[in-house]
């Protein structure tokens, strides 16, 4: 693929792990304005940490080609000094536009057709509607501060393409690492069976929900996130963004919540 000017509605930014030497550190993803799904790399650090770079449900245009060393077919390169900011799609009323624009895209109601999908054609990115989410489990993670090891490699890739600069360090030490891991049981039907479910959900808005929820309830922060996350967010017409890692490709996560209100049925006359 060539370089080529593009339109790109963001839809995912992804809390940045260091764990596993393989693992992908961040992912930003959306659609393009044909509606397929992208990921977009390397995004350098400092454009997914600072909300005034770009947010979800943002249009940005860049230049950007098909990923060598990336044979996933949704991923792309982006250049980075091509990025320009955009409008963000409103709510409006009943998310009106933001259903019609995610509207092209696929949405499977099972997860096995998702894994069926990557292993006949490579998809790597979709979108899911589960039957339910059955809940919210949360794991400590092993050592809650950011290691050295860790900082290196949260820049290590992008910093050899020459994106970071040498305030990116600091900056990634500001951001504090999770002390948690967060996972989602969900439910799947095919006819009257059910299948149960569990992935990582990655998105940057449950890791800046934990922050939230921890520095207004301190030790009482986990009755109001699983209040979001167990109850608001599932009662909303819930899809989530589902995507693998590049180097386990049958290893899933999940990269962002897309929840808009339930669409009010048409009344009968």
């Amino acid at each position: 693929m060539a370089i080529v000017d593009a339109r790109i509605l963001i839809l995912c930014k992804t809390y940045p792990s260091p764990s596993g030497k393989y693992a992908e550190t961040t992912c930003v993803a959306g659609m393009d304005e044909s509606g397929k799904l992208v990921r977009l790399f390397p995004v350098p650090f400092r454009l997914v940490a600072k909300d005034q770079q770009f947010k979800k449900w943002q249009w940005i245009r860049a230049k950007v080609e098909k990923a060598k060393r990336d044979h996933r077919p949704e991923s792309l390169t982006i250049k980075v000094d091509t990025i320009e900011g955009g409008d963000i799609v409103p709510t409006g009323k009943d998310w009106g536009e933001r259903r019609r624009l995610l509207s092209p895209i696929e949405v499977y109601s099972h997860f096995d057709a998702i894994e069926a999908a990557r292993q006949v054609r490579s998809l790597s990115l979709a979108l899911l509607k589960p039957s339910r989410i059955i809940g919210l489990e949360i794991e400590a993670v092993s050592d809650p501060e950011w290691t050295d090891e860790e900082l290196a490699k949260l820049v290590q890739k992008q910093k050899q393409g020459g994106l970071f600069d040498d305030d990116d360090k600091p900056s990634i030490r500001t951001l504090r690492k999770l002390p948690f891991d967060f996972y989602y049981r969900y439910e799947c039907h095919e006819g009257n069976v059910a299948k149960v479910f569990r992935h990582k959900l990655v998105d940057w808005e449950v890791g800046a929900l934990y922050w939230k929820c921890y520095l207004a309830r301190g030790a009482d922060w986990e009755r109001y996130f699983r209040e979001q996350l167990e109850k608001k967010i599932p009662s909303k017409d819930l899809t989530l963004l589902v995507g693998n890692q590049h180097r386990f490709q049958d290893q899933w996560l999940i990269i962002s919540l897309i929840y808009p209100p339930h669409q009010m049925q048409a009344e009968l006359f």
